[in-house]
């Protein structure tokens, strides 16, 4: 349905409204912000940016007028006074102590929010925050874990409202801080054709090799995922786009639906923006950013690898060839027409890394890159572009906003009632001395909870209520957080829930079903890749670059093998034709990837005794398997 006139135009202003808050927060002139007289703390900043934004939320997603418009005003007239009377609260401690007409205030925006999260977010999100925000209230008569501080709803509505840890806290400061500028480059790049030119690029280069067009998914999909932070909105943008070329190069259906499913799931996990999950890791850590963009990247080139092998395994099965030269593009006319987005990327990615300015970064790279695309006459945009583009980011900065704002009020109950503390030590408590228990316990823990929420609001929940009983068993904090996001992922494209793959399945036209057993078992090796790095430090980059380098080598190896018996075709072997060598090659792999296993169990194998073993079966399945292949031919 398409959006009209006005409302477009307003979400626009809005958008940009939005923006140059940010930007004012962020003092890009000097020390002196344009605003100061107005914005003289930062949850002043917070209250405004809410007063923009979550109004719209019931504009976008309208019910009936009569109900939209009274909750859109309610809503920045609200949060308009709170945000003047932030400094009052700040000084009198309204956090613990507000007055009545304060907290009719709070309760009214808390339902509010709920009814803005049902909206945007989904009724099961809203349900699980709801029933969340409400545990103070009822925390004194819950049994075992669930037993924390009572609160009165008065208590609850103030701590919600005014605290820097409910619906304002961590999550929501690393959006209002750094995430909105690198929403604005993702939408830019989008608007600009940049999914287009990736996408292009992707087949000049790898077009021609067999199954070309699959490995064009992994690659475009990868890259305009990690920018997007959506895995459907993804699937259903450039798997418009890639899944007709896989079924045209003669790929099932339900294959090629799970490709992108499972290239859109990776590109959440691929710096350097990572959906901006990355941002909130590096917040909620305390760490820079490039810390946590260089710890995940290792993980994820991993992932993609192994998607990489098992298409080649696919096709080098199937018999499928790569694309014809008269269909692809030219790499040299690909890039005089789109230069420029590589060069607004790599001006991100130099900043970001080199000079390490994570604020000011994506406004600069989107300053280029509009400038830039000002040259490009097939992307050139105009006013109605213009207006197109700024209402996509300000539709993206809506639904960030209310989504982080009502899983803020699950954390905030959690920390009101001290029940973060609680759950973690009870997980301790089940897992005993056991780390390998813990893991396969947060492993399942993260995959339920991942299941129907966004990436953004399944990572936060599990970073508080998971994360800290993995990071007290010695795990390293950043791998500890990066297991629980590979794990979260997972429900995309995982049946029965498998979001990810059901969207594919609708652009090819195959079972959903099929689609998501298909993006299952292309993505396999993703289950397996986070116990890689959360049991071998070396693999995020932590300690001597010769534990790294060998750790880079087991795996890609192990990965290798596993994609070859999974598919039942290894590049340079053929066909592995009898299932007992597919389950040789697959043990043998594993026991090749996985890390010394005495860390995690330590009435396990000793130290590289699976190694050998992993090397000494793979070498012993490969050689029959050669020897098979050649005796045809001398005979």
């Amino acid at each position: 349905m398409k959006t009209p006139r006005l409302l477009s135009v307003f979400i626009a202003v809005i958008a940009v409204l939005a923006i140059v808050l940010a930007m004012d927060t962020l003092r890009l002139i000097g020390d002196r912000q344009w605003l100061s007289a107005i914005i003289v703390i930062d949850s002043q900043y917070y209250y405004a940016l809410f007063a923009l934004l979550l109004p719209v939320a019931f504009l976008i997603y309208p019910t009936r007028p009569w109900i939209d418009y009274p909750l859109a005003l309610a809503s920045f007239v609200l949060m308009s006074v709170f945000s003047l009377n932030a400094l009052t609260a700040l000084d009198e401690a309204w956090e613990f102590g507000a007055p009545d007409w304060v907290v009719y205030c709070a309760v009214s925006i808390w339902l509010i929010l709920l009814e803005a999260l049902r909206r945007a977010g989904g009724m099961a999100l809203c349900i699980i925050a709801g029933l969340f925000s409400l545990l103070p209230l009822y925390t004194g008569h819950m049994p075992g874990p669930l037993n924390g501080l009572p609160a009165t709803w008065q208590e609850t509505a103030a701590y919600h409202a005014l605290s820097t840890e409910s619906m304002f806290g961590l999550p929501f400061q690393a959006f209002a801080n750094l995430v909105i500028g690198f929403v604005l480059f993702g939408v830019v790049l989008q608007h600009t054709g940049g999914g287009q030119f990736f996408l292009n690029l992707a087949f000049a280069v790898l077009g021609r090799q067999r199954g070309g067009p699959a490995k064009v998914a992994i690659v475009s999909s990868g890259l305009m995922g990690s920018m997007s932070g959506s895995v459907v909105t993804n699937v259903l943008t450039t798997g418009q786009m890639t899944i007709p070329a896989m079924q045209r190069a003669g790929m099932k259906g339900n294959v090629a639906g799970g490709v992108e499913a499972c290239a859109s799931t990776g590109g959440v996990l691929l710096p350097p923006i990572m959906g901006s999950t990355a941002f909130i890791m590096a917040t909620l850590l305390e760490v820079p950013y490039i810390d946590v963009a260089i710890a995940a990247a290792l993980p994820a080139l991993l992932y993609f690898f192994s998607l990489f092998v098992q298409i080649d395994a696919y096709a080098g099965r199937e018999g499928l060839a790569g694309s014809r030269d008269e269909d692809l593009p030219s790499v040299r006319e690909t890039l005089a027409d789109g230069w420029f987005y590589l060069g607004a990327f790599g001006l991100l990615v130099f900043l970001l890394v080199v000079l390490k300015r994570e604020a000011l970064a994506p406004y600069y790279a989107t300053a280029a890159l509009i400038v830039l695309n000002q040259f490009s006459r097939a992307h050139r945009l105009d006013r109605e572009g213009f207006v197109r583009l700024l209402e996509g980011a300000g539709r993206l900065l809506v639904e960030l906003v209310v989504i982080l704002g009502g899983v803020g009020l699950i954390v905030g109950a959690l920390s009101l009632t001290g029940l973060s503390g609680t759950l973690v030590n009870d997980l301790l408590g089940l897992a005993g001395d056991s780390l390998g228990l813990l893991l396969l316990m947060g492993a399942l823990t993260s995959f339920v909870l991942g299941i129907g929420m966004t990436v953004t609001a399944a990572y936060i929940f599990l970073a508080v209520v998971l994360a800290p009983a993995l990071v007290g068993q010695d795990l390293l904090p950043l791998s500890a957080h990066l297991f629980i996001l590979y794990w979260a992922m997972l429900s995309y494209i995982t049946p029965p829930v498998a979001l990810g793959a059901y969207a594919a399945a609708s652009i090819a036209g195959a079972s959903p079903l099929a689609t998501g057993f298909s993006a299952m078992r292309l993505g396999t090796l993703i289950y397996i890749i986070p116990f890689v790095f959360v049991l071998e430090p070396s693999f995020i980059l932590e300690g001597e670059w010769t534990a790294t380098a060998q750790a880079i080598v087991e795996a890609v190896v192990g990965v290798w093998l596993m994609a070859g018996a999974l598919q039942g075709y290894l590049p340079g072997f053929g066909r592995l034709s009898a299932l007992w060598m597919r389950v040789l090659l697959a043990f043998a792999g594993l026991a090749i990837a996985l890390p010394d296993l005495d860390v995690a169990f330590p009435a396990g194998p000793a130290n590289h005794v699976h190694l050998i073993g992993g090397i000494v079966v793979a070498a012993a399945v490969l050689a029959y398997v050669r020897a098979a292949a050649l005796k045809p031919a001398a005979e």
